[in-house]
């Protein structure tokens, strides 16, 4: 009977307060989806620095004619060079560190370059001798790529050595930075939110001060006051975290899943089981923000 005399004073609080309730709503809703879309990013950025740092390469790029480097003074490389080079590469140093490397002439490097660049004006203004001849090197492990550089940048006839790897930390930092704007975004929404609800509480009760008044008069217990209206910032702050949890499955199941990895299949982008795992955390995160702000602006406005 209590049970049902608190739920009824709830009902009736959020009649009373539809317009701040639907606010309260639309505001957790889109602060929440911000919160699970950053999850996610951070979950793809993850899953994909394991997947391509593993494939990650080291390019001994050799020198050109027009090279500038220290190494380069003589020319472009020659055999004799070419010979020192692969030495280094089979020598004790350097191949226990080295799961495989091939060597790519001018005419490769070309043909790949125009596949690359096939609908770029660029490709018809570049020729053959202004590329690098280059060695690729599949590292065992390729955090371990300084040690291919340190034995081969001095090495005469190398124009540079590049660990592909910081051509992705560059991408990954893109997305750790939308990620961080999601998160910040996400959290100024979030204190709106909270403050709404906590607006929205001392209202309810506000416009309800005689039953209040009554309530107390009569013997009603603190908690049993309160509970109502913690109960309304509850219920409407699910509803936008359950509507927000929804939207990021939706979203990775129809945009990503649906669309995205049909055109980009070289990524392997996160599915609905991460969006699953993302979901409660999101209701959870909205019921407990609410429950505290519910309730620390009621036990304000009874001065408890």
């Amino acid at each position: 009977m209590r049970f049902s005399l608190i739920w009824q004073e709830a009902v009736l609080g959020l009649r009373r307060n539809v317009s701040m309730v639907i606010s309260v709503i639309l505001v957790t809703f889109i602060s929440l989806t911000f919160v699970g879309m950053a999850v996610l990013t951070q979950m793809q950025i993850a899953q994909m620095k394991t997947f391509w740092y593993d494939k990650a390469q080291v390019a001994v790029y050799l020198c050109t004619d027009e090279s500038q480097s220290e190494n380069c003074v003589s020319g472009a490389a020659t055999d004799d060079q070419k010979t020192l080079i692969e030495e280094q590469l089979d020598s004790d140093t350097l191949a226990p560190f080295i799961n495989e490397y091939w060597f790519e002439d001018r005419d490769q490097a070309y043909e790949n370059f125009k596949k690359q660049f096939e609908d770029n004006d660029i490709a018809a203004l570049v020729t053959p001798e202004q590329l690098n001849e280059t060695y690729w090197i599949n590292l065992k492990d390729p955090s371990q790529s300084a040690v291919i550089q340190e034995g081969l940048s001095s090495q005469s006839g190398v124009d540079q050595v590049v660990d592909q790897r910081t051509y992705l930390d560059g991408i990954f930092q893109v997305l750790n930075a939308g990620s961080i704007t999601a998160i910040s975004i996400a959290g100024l929404m979030l204190l709106a939110a909270v403050l709404l609800i906590a607006t929205t509480i001392r209202l309810s009760a506000f416009s309800r001060r005689k039953e209040i008044g009554i309530m107390r008069l009569v013997g009603a217990s603190n908690r049993f006051i309160q509970t109502p209206f913690i109960l309304e910032g509850v219920f409407s702050a699910l509803i936008g975290s359950v509507l927000a949890s929804a939207a990021v499955v939706g979203i990775v199941h129809y945009f990503i899943q649906g669309y995205l990895a049909d055109r980009v299949m070289a990524v392997n982008f996160v599915g609905v089981p991460e969006a699953l795992l993302v979901a409660p955390l999101l209701i959870l995160v909205g019921a407990l923000l609410a429950a505290l702000s519910a309730n620390f602006a009621i036990r304000r406005y009874m001065k408890i």
